[in-house]
């Protein structure tokens, strides 16, 4: 039965085909919000004109209200004309709650859209970023942009953006109103705006800035957490939960002195508002009953007018509070932009590979890299490789082994010197081609909370038959282990693979790189978490498949690359010795100290074991 390796494309979800979200970055804020909402500008409208009809419902309702009381209720014939005003005033409140619903709907539909476009966008994003930003950029830090300070975009969009157009709507709609009742009480009505806008730009200043401390900060509680979390077993093994918990505490307190800044300003500015749109209402009040008892108004428009000024002043003082809350928006924006703004490594999936296929012939001409200026990882590094043949890589930690293989899969650019594939500048192979001809085992496999059969399958964009996954297992001797389990290769791996031993993992990750048939496979440490027995079992089944492919092997134990056709052995990254395995024990070096020193190890054991 063949399965299919790769789940279905979702580009529709990441970005429209008429929008790059890389046009979103703007240095004005609100005209980068406004950019995100390509696509969904008609929705927000909607929303907006679905608020107007609201207002102007609830407004029509007061003038009707104002009608009734100065025309009808005192009519001989009220009684008759009642039922026609309570069906007025019903059908209002209906277009009213219409209104507001279907603005709810809209705005809602916007935001979620926005929001669903923007993560999967990021998702997306952060997945192609070069090792270098992963490097450098925590992931804890990383989480909360991606997802804090998405929604605080999106409730931008749902409260603050559509709740900015409703206020402004009472506003207009209400004062136009009063006005034609009264144009100097609309005016006097109205006073309390600018003040109310000039405090409330001063808090979104502070506001502003105490945001952006608190999320700065969150996002190290959450890295925190997260290392925690991904370390837990280390944690334990050596009773660290006390420091951990101090550590934590720390960090944790600093965000809570943060956040209590942040209330104080909210806390002042209600009160300031309150005491600034209170006092105007009790004067418009005042003023309103001094015309309606002097007769320039009458009863009915007096009561209309008490409705108004509460849609004026009430919805003035909600305008503060959102134009303070937008600061969270703004400040979420530029995190975001944060991600967006860094260049994506380029993998060249529609680039034409300068090969159809890749042979295997490797050399590396006088190659330097550093990951930071002035501190060389390798030094003027050359060797060849020939098709099919097994080099291995040796050294101390830290002797540039892995970076040798970090650099051949173009996870990092090397700084001099050239590198060819097939007689090719490795610079000329798209990634993406270049990755997929290319296995890796690394020295500390990561499984997918997934089932095996899937972690064996993952990477594999062809259709896969289950013999194919079992024969990958039995190569890499995991196959008899897997069987063992009680839903063989249905059994769900929990986070991190810490159902499975580490040797376990190892295998399974062994044999998912062997499924994917690469023309070049490289083992990373890969048999540093097994025992001695399957590493022989799988140095074995290894040594079947590399026939037609090259192999690289870097590895600490001699008995693991005693066997490759070429040894390179690394110091401080250069190499220091190049041979077969009986070339460099006749040497005095690097090489022949680690072959001694492993031979008096294992005649101790076996010596111990025979006593």
């Amino acid at each position: 039965m063949a399965v299919s390796a790769s789940a279905p494309h979702l580009t529709h979800l990441i970005k429209r085909p008429d929008y790059d979200l890389q046009d979103a970055i703007q240095s004005n804020r609100l005209r980068g919000l406004w950019r995100l909402m390509t696509g969904y500008r008609r929705h927000y409208f909607g929303a907006i004109a679905a608020q107007a009809v609201a207002v102007g419902a609830k407004t029509t309702a007061l003038l009707l209200l104002s009608r009734f009381v100065d025309d009808i209720l005192f009519r001989d014939d009220m009684l008759t004309i009642v039922p026609f005003v309570a069906l007025g005033f019903l059908l209002l409140a209906l277009t009213e709650g219409g209104g507001s619903f279907t603005s709810n709907r809209l705005a809602a539909q916007t935001s979620e859209g926005v929001t669903l476009r923007l993560r999967n966008y990021l998702y997306d994003h952060l997945q192609r970023q070069n090792f270098t930003y992963h490097d450098t950029h925590p992931t804890g830090d990383q989480v909360q942009r991606v997802t804090s300070d998405v929604r605080a975009i999106g409730a931008f969009f749902t409260e603050q953006g559509v709740w900015m157009g409703r206020i402004v709507l009472l506003f207009v709609v209400n004062v136009a109103a009063i006005a034609t009742i009264h144009a100097p009480l609309a005016l006097v009505s109205s006073l309390v705006v600018p003040l109310v806008v000039m405090v409330s730009l001063f808090f979104f200043r502070r506001v502003n800035k105490r945001y952006e401390e608190m999320q700065t900060q969150e996002a190290i509680v959450s890295t925190r957490l997260q290392e925690n979390l991904t370390g837990v077993r280390v944690v334990k093994a050596f009773a660290r939960q006390n420091h951990e918990m101090e550590r934590f505490d720390q960090e944790n307190y600093k965000h809570f002195l943060k956040g209590r800044r942040l209330l104080i300003m909210h806390s002042l500015f209600w009160p300031t508002t309150d005491l600034l749109t209170g006092f105007h209402q009790i004067l418009v009040l005042y003023l309103g009953a001094r015309l309606a008892l002097n007769g320039e108004i009458t009863a009915g428009q007096f009561i209309a007018f008490a409705g108004m000024v509460v849609y004026v002043i009430h919805p003035m003082r909600n305008l503060g509070r959102l134009i303070v809350q937008a600061s969270a928006a703004m400040v979420s924006y530029d995190r975001v932009m944060e991600i967006i703004r860094s260049p994506r490594e380029p993998l060249g999936e529609a680039e034409t590979p300068p090969v159809p296929a890749i042979r295997g012939s490797v050399e590396f001409d006088h190659v330097s890299y550093e990951y930071e200026h002035g501190l060389p990882v390798l030094t003027d590094v050359s060797f060849e490789v020939k098709p099919g043949e097994v080099i291995a890589l040796m050294g101390a930690t830290g002797s540039g082994k892995t970076t040798v293989i970090n650099l051949l899969m173009r996870f990092y650019e090397h700084s001099k010197g050239r590198i060819l594939i097939d007689g090719v500048d490795l610079q000329d192979y798209p990634r993406d081609f270049l990755r997929r001809s290319i296995g890796v085992v690394e020295q500390e496999p990561f499984l997918f909370s997934r089932t095996i059969k899937e972690n064996i399958l993952y990477g594999v964009d062809r259709p896969v038959t289950d013999d194919e996954v079992y024969e990958a297992a039995r190569a890499a001797a995991i196959h008899h282990v897997i069987e063992s389990f009680p839903n063989g290769y249905s059994t769900m791996v929990g986070e991190r693979g810490v159902t499975l031993s580490g040797g376990q993992k190892q295998r399974v990750a062994i044999a998912r790189t062997l499924l994917k048939n690469p023309r070049i496979l490289v083992l990373d440490d890969a048999t540093s978490s097994v025992d001695s027995e399957t590493e022989a079992a799988i140095r074995d089944a290894i040594r079947q498949l590399l026939p037609g492919r090259t192999g690289f092997i870097v590895a600490h134990r001699v008995q693991t690359v005693m066997s490759a056709d070429k040894i390179i052995v690394f110091e401080k990254g250069r190499i220091v010795q190049t041979g077969t395995h009986d070339e460099l024990i006749a040497q005095d070096g690097f090489y022949q100290r680690i072959f001694d020193m492993q031979s008096r190890i294992e005649e101790e054991l076996e010596r111990e074991l025979n006593a």
